[in-house]
């Protein structure tokens, strides 16, 4: 699927104009604006080369993205009807659409449209935001919405790939592109999924450059959810990838306990996640104790321990010491062969049991009956001599 945002006011004045363009987004997301990755893509000025910005690189795309008009987004939610909201954050309201391709043919395709809530905490700064990202990112697990349905408790498997997709979607912004891009409001919420579970990442309104030239962070106003923002950024305003990284490692302890990082309705030594997964330490015979139950015991505990480990790295005071999302995206690919070279095994194992029950109780019975024939007086005719034969015949 993909992900339209709407902000009312703009879509109306669109209406009015004989043509239809992307919005002309001038507002520089850099800001004050660390050093950009070796190898990124570089555009010349004379003898000196800069990464370019989001606007710079957005202001190349625009014309392949497709504007809509108030009017047709209220017509892809049935004016915006409350049986077709799927969600609600900072901006406003979600809602589930249909829209056709521009020349009418082809299914329609289902979206999410987001609508302004003018009382909300974002507003048409962070619009222009997402637009700008979403207009340059191109990546699997960015092309963002999510397809509901109902509730369900995902495999041990699924799991790992939700979270792996993530991951990939996360290392992509922070490295795939000419600009260092930080998500800053990485939560379970905002990693979405499509009818196959396929993971995408949702709201890039708060997301923000990353620090070029000589800096190390980005200044920022502090913004984001409770419980899932890095405690330096949360101090001190300084934005750096190793803030999603952190995010991240919260996520990770929610994928493998089931529970939000935040949870009002439990006993207090169990409502901050972060604090309780601590008194079930990674080496511990008490660490499988934190294991969403819901998994009946059908996960790989080494690929536990494995993520659990990684969590915590993720999760260190210290900014510098936690990993790249690269080095993230290998250990989780490692975690997930394990599991399933595990599960190949064990499933090994169990048919090679049950064939060799099979075995031993048919052996069983053919000497039970030998056993039992041997007592049968020895016939004297050969027709009965081969009739016994046939039935001692396995």
């Amino acid at each position: 699927m993909n992900c339209f945002s709407l902000f009312k006011d703009k879509s109306k004045s669109q209406q009015r104009g004989k043509s239809k363009s992307a919005p002309d987004l001038k507002t520089n997301q850099s800001g004050k604006s660390g050093n950009s990755p070796p190898n990124r893509g570089t555009k010349s000025l004379g003898s000196v080369s800069s990464p370019r910005s989001i606007p710079e690189m957005y202001k190349e795309k625009q014309h392949n993205l497709r504007v809509f008009s108030f009017s047709e987004l209220r017509s892809a939610t049935n004016d915006f009807n409350r049986l077709l909201k799927i969600g609600e954050g900072g901006f406003g309201r979600v809602y589930k659409g249909t829209i056709r391709a521009p020349n009418g043919l082809g299914d329609p395709i289902v979206v999410a449209i987001k609508k302004l809530n003018k009382h909300g905490l974002q507003g048409h700064k962070q619009w222009l935001a997402e637009v700008q990202f979403l207009g340059v990112v191109d990546h699997p697990n960015l092309k963002i919405i999510f397809s509901t349905g109902p509730a369900e408790t995902l495999t041990w498997k699924t799991r790992l790939q939700i979270i792996l997709g993530a991951a990939q979607g996360l290392a992509y912004l922070h490295d795939g592109l000419e600009v260092q891009v930080i998500f800053r409001d990485f939560k379970s919420s905002n990693v979405l999924l499509d009818k196959d579970f396929k993971p995408k990442l949702s709201d890039f309104g708060l997301a923000r450059e990353g620090p070029v030239g000589d800096r190390t962070h980005v200044s920022t106003a502090v913004v984001g959810t409770y419980g899932y923002a890095a405690p330096e950024y949360v101090d001190t305003g300084h934005l750096t990838m190793k803030s999603d990284i952190y995010s991240f490692g919260v996520v990770l302890y929610e994928i493998l306990t089931g529970r939000r990082t935040i949870e009002r309705n439990r006993p207090s030594m169990e409502q901050k996640l972060l604090e309780w997964v601590k008194q079930y330490p990674v080496a511990s015979n008490k660490f499988s104790m934190i294991i969403d139950p819901r998994l009946r015991n059908q996960y790989s505990l080494s690929a536990a321990r494995k993520i659990a480990k990684l969590a915590d790295s993720c999760l260190v005071k210290n900014a510098k010491d936690r990993p790249t999302m690269t080095h993230v995206v290998e250990i989780l690919k490692q975690a997930l062969e394990e599991s399933e070279i595990e599960s190949s095994t064990s499933s090994e194992a169990s048919s090679s049991k049950t064939v060799s029950s099979n075995m031993r109780s048919h052996q069983m019975g053919v000497v039970d009956t030998a056993r039992r024939t041997t007592h049968l007086p020895r016939p004297k005719d050969t027709s009965i001599r081969v009739s016994r034969t046939i039935i001692l015949r396995p």
